[in-house]
This record gives C-alpha cells, structure tokens and sequence, in this order.
C-alpha cells in the first residue's frame, strides 16, 4: 500500500510539471541602425537603447518600432517576426524637421530579415559622396561611392514635396572595381529644402547615407524705409528670401561710380532680413540703388532710394 502512494505522488509531479512547462524564448535578433546615429529605439513602446545596437531574444510575433531624435521627424514601422532563429536589419533615414515642416511625420522604416545561417559571412559595405553640397534647382547632381558584397546599389532620395516618404530614384549596377556612380536631374520640379540621398546594397541589408540641399525656385525682394533721405541719415532695408538660401547680401550702387559690397546677412526662421544702413555725409546728391541677392545667386531684386542735398 506504501509503494502505491508512493507511485501514485510521482505521477501527479510528473503531470504537473509537464502542464506547467513553458516554450523557450525566441531566439530571434533585431539589429537597429539610423542616419543620423543615436536615435532612441521603442520596441512595442518599450525603450531599448539608441543607434546602433542589436536586441537578442526577441519573440516570434508582431512587433513596433519606433525611432526618436530631436530635430527629426519620428520614423516607425511594424514587423513581423517569424519563429525561425533569424537576424532582422532595422534602419531608418530621419529626416530633420524644417521651417517648411514642423510637424513629425511618419518615415518609412527599412527592414530586412535574414536566416541566421546567411549572416555568417561579412555584410556588404557601402560608400556614398555626392558632387554638390549646395545644388540650384534646374542643375544636376552625381552621385558616387564603393560597394562591396553587392551587385548594385539601390538610390533612395527623401526630401520635400514629392520626397517626404522616400523614392527610389536609380538602381545602379556596381563595377568590376567595386565603383558606382548615378547622375541625377530632377529638373525644375523639385523644391528647395534639405535632402538625403541613401545607398542600400540590393537587399537592403546595409546602407550609406549623404546629406545636401536644393536651392533655387523662389524669389527675393526688397523694399527701403524710407526711400527718400538725406546724407548721414539711416534706411532700413528689408525682405523676404523664399530660395531655400541661408543667406542674402546686399551691394550698393551709386550714381556714376563703381558698385560697393554692404553686408551679407542671414535669414531668420520667417525667412526675413533687415539691415540699417547710413549714408555717409560725404555722399552725394542723386539716385542709388541696393540690390539683394541670395547666396547661390539664383534670384535678385533691387529698390531704389533717392539722397537729397541738405538735411
């Protein structure tokens, strides 16, 4: 009767603890990148660090990412992980937040996810440069760099306008010498603003990322307060620049005498200027006119302001 009770209690373990028994972890690992770096990752509104790092263990199912930089529109995406152990490539290109868009938007997320057995060899590597820093509207721009581990190169162009989500502009096959370059011309449809062009490898697996700006489609004006004055008395000019420019100088021409620099001043947040300038006592009676340009000089106007003799 004892050896019955005995047999009887092992049974009952042995059924709760093969009832109680719980699946391992997933094995699945998420590896965050982003351009700009530092970025703070949420993972289902959970933080987990910044850029870049890599997450283990994370479970079979469906998962939020969010990507958070201030000065950046927020970037998210919603994935699916599968229950296979599998390495997930998690990149975002934030976009900064311009005068021209205050308000963050949601950017698209760029992943990819990769068994863990192809993995084991090195990531492909990729170099990005392009020709301007500063391009004008109606002009081209080329686009250069390296890849190694990819057949081509992938150009993806997030901006303003038509850009805010992203486009994929070229697919670019890679030499021989492990070179690429694509030569882009948008034309005159493109906006002015702040740009970044990114090269992923074919499977978007690794990415390089160059930052420029597009100036140019807009207008420059000016006026003068007052526009009439007399030798050493002060007029303040002042306008708009909707260029995309940072910047406008300003060059004084007298009557009959050669044209004299003022000033270059930088825009504020309104994409204003203002700038008081006095003419001296020793400056003749007659018609001068200011003209305004931006810094790229793709616009220009002028006001004119007549000096009287006397006071």
């Amino acid at each position: 009767m004892k050896r019955l009770l005995i047999i009887l209690t092992l049974i009952i373990c042995v059924l709760i603890t093969g009832c109680t028994s719980t699946q391992p972890a997933g094995k699945n690992t998420l590896q965050f990148s982003s351009t700009p770096e530092g970025a703070q990752i949420y993972l289902d509104n959970q933080y987990e660090g910044t850029t870049p790092s890599t997450l283990s263990g994370v479970l079979a199912g469906a998962h939020t990412i969010e990507f958070r930089n201030s000065g950046y529109q927020n970037a998210f995406n919603n994935i699916s992980v599968t229950s296979a152990t599998a390495t997930y490539y998690v990149s975002a290109v934030l976009i900064p937040l311009t005068s021209q868009n205050l308000q963050p938007t949601i950017v698209p997320v760029v992943t990819t996810a990769q068994e863990q057995e192809t993995t084991n060899g090195p990531l492909p590597t990729i170099t990005i440069q392009q020709s301007q820093t500063i391009m004008t509207v109606g002009s081209l721009q080329t686009f250069s760099g390296t890849c190694l581990g990819s057949g081509s190169v992938i150009l993806m162009l997030y901006g303003p306008g038509t850009y805010i989500n992203g486009v994929e502009i070229a697919q670019v096959p890679v030499s021989a010498t492990n070179s690429w370059s694509y030569t882009w011309n948008p034309g005159n449809s493109v906006i002015s603003g702040s740009y970044s062009i990114v090269a992923y490898s074919s499977q978007k697996i690794t990415s390089a990322t160059a930052a420029f700006s597009i100036v140019g489609g807009g207008q420059v004006s000016i006026i003068a307060t007052p526009p009439t004055t007399y030798a050493g008395r002060t007029v303040t000019f002042s306008g708009l620049c909707t260029t995309g420019a940072t910047s406008v100088s300003l060059t004084l021409y007298p009557p009959h005498q050669i044209p004299e620099f003022v000033a270059t001043l930088p825009l504020n947040t309104n994409n204003g200027w203002s700038y008081q300038y006095q003419f001296a006592l020793s400056r003749p009676s007659g018609t001068y006119t200011m003209v305004v340009t931006d810094a790229q000089n793709t616009a220009s106007s002028s006001v004119i302001i007549t000096l009287n003799n006397g006071s």
